[in-house]
């Protein structure tokens, strides 16, 4: 039995409320006479992590996207249902964003929220997933308040009950999972490196996760971590640009003008877009559909500040050095050097901690797994079960609709490189996940390429800069 007995007890008093929500459809490929565990049984499973790891999708956590957690759905492969999370009504808390318009494409935040649904569940939930936190908050933060992230979630998810590490322990795992530290460089990346945002330093990482990787050795558990992909090769960062680039190439342009790293007025060129020199946030869209006119209205309505870019908004949004694309809206080339060095870093700090406890810990390459489909999207993406993805925004079925979260069969795959290197490291035998089984999540985006350049397209900044990671 993985709980002690007040453990049990808390969970048979809220399974009505409880697992009455999950998923517990057959697990294809599943035979109960054989054994899968090898060494590894995941009914005795806890999965820490960011958003990526709580189901997070579209800017909330919300329960039909949490079933298919890529934790969770590890847990279904072995054939445990009982998968603890934190499960919240949809539409989730976050602010989730969702489809108005298809042609012309337009999105919008859902005014409505979900609520928690198992504040009450007696013991730390299996799935310690919180979006938002970094690295430092797994051992150390217990609380939004006192934590390094501020993360919301934090006392939806924790419950005053320890700190994921703590909650960690007193559960006495045989299989812990571990995918952090997306958020030590995605803030200082989404936010377009605007001072006083930063990465945090290599060595602090790196003493961090080194720390978290022996106190998760000292359990005696099996430890199978993932590292992190390159932050500037998600849609949140490769949407706008190129696109931007063709407007500007159309409509005779030379160029334009954006705020450099320094909140210097810079001039650039398109093919700087279009190559990949610098990168455009996915909010920026929302600005530049007033490209060539006055934009002072459009900061009006949409409740910004124009000084804290420094710029003058009676001139043309981004084509005059007077109001130039602020920083906070694009990655130059010093910026994404940094991004890219500190997600390198933060890579070898992870590995060097896998390789510490070569019998005990496993790697899961998620880096090499989304540069691998990226690179495939110009030969036509990767297929998972007669399923086609690529990197695409929204069409690509990768991720979802903020641009950088996995949709569910974005999780699946997720799970399914996770099981491999279960199988393979700890001699189980889990089948991996039929992806085509998972459904959609953007289902209605799958009619065709979207133009976000096209008269009335629209994404709503305010659900871009809300997003939690």
């Amino acid at each position: 039995m993985k709980k002690k007995l007040n453990i049990i007890l808390g969970l048979l008093l809220t399974a009505a409320v409880f697992f009455g929500c999950q998923d517990r459809s057959e697990l294809a490929g599943v035979n109960p006479q054989v054994p899968l565990s090898g060494n590894v049984d995941v009914s005795n499973y806890v999965s820490i992590g960011n958003s990526l790891t709580a189901g997070y999708q579209s800017s909330a956590l919300y329960q039909s996207a949490q079933q298919y957690s890529y934790p969770n759905l590890i847990a279904k492969q072995g054939g445990y249902g009982g998968f603890a999370q934190p499960l919240i009504s949809d539409p989730g808390i976050g602010g989730r964003i969702k489809i108005v318009s298809l042609d012309p494409f337009v999105t919008a935040t859902d005014p409505s929220s979900g609520v928690p649904l198992a504040l009450t569940y007696g013991a730390p939930y299996d799935n310690l997933g919180i979006p938002g936190v970094v690295l430092g908050d797994v051992m150390n933060s217990t609380t939004t308040s006192g934590s390094y992230s501020k993360s919301p979630f934090i006392d939806i998810i924790l419950r005053g009950q320890g700190t994921q590490w703590q909650q960690t322990k007193v559960q006495q795992p045989s299989l812990i999972t571990l995918w952090i530290g997306n958020n030590d460089v995605l803030g200082f990346a989404t936010s377009g490196g605007a001072k006083p945002s930063a990465p945090t330093p290599s060595a602090t990482f790196g003493f961090l996760y080194g720390q978290l990787a022996d106190s998760l050795a000292a359990t005696g558990a099996k430890v199978v971590v993932a590292n992190i992909p390159n932050v500037t090769a998600i849609p949140f960062f490769t949407t706008v640009g190129p696109g931007f680039a063709q407007m500007l190439i159309a409509a005779g342009a030379q160029g334009f003008y954006y705020q450099d790293h320094n909140f210097v007025p810079t001039a650039g060129a398109p093919a700087q877009l279009s190559g990949g020199q610098l990168l455009l946030t996915l909010v920026s869209q929302s600005y530049i559909a007033y490209f060539g006119r006055p934009s002072g209205k459009f900061y009006k309505d949409n409740n910004l500040n124009p000084a804290l870019f420094g710029v003058d908004t009676t001139k043309p949004f981004g084509a005059s050095l007077q109001n130039p694309i602020p920083n906070a809206l694009i990655l130059d080339a010093g910026e994404i050097s940094t991004a890219n060095q500190a997600t390198t870093d933060f890579n070898t700090a992870i590995t060097n901690a896998v390789t510490k406890y070569p019998s005990q810990f496993a790697l899961v390459d998620v880096n090499s797994l989304f540069n691998s489909i990226r690179a495939s999207d110009a030969t036509g993406g990767t297929t998972y079960n007669g399923v086609k993805f690529t990197t695409t925004f929204v069409t690509g079925g990768l991720f979802s609709l903020d641009g950088v979260h996995p949709t569910a069969q974005g999780q699946a795959i997720v799970a399914n490189e996770f099981l491999k290197v279960i199988n393979d490291k700890f001699g189980s035998s889990y089948p991996l996940i039929d992806v085509s089984a998972i459904p959609g999540s953007l289902t209605l985006a799958k009619k065709g390429a979207i133009n976000l350049f096209e008269k009335g397209a629209y994404l709503d900044p305010n659900a871009y800069k809300n997003i939690l990671f």
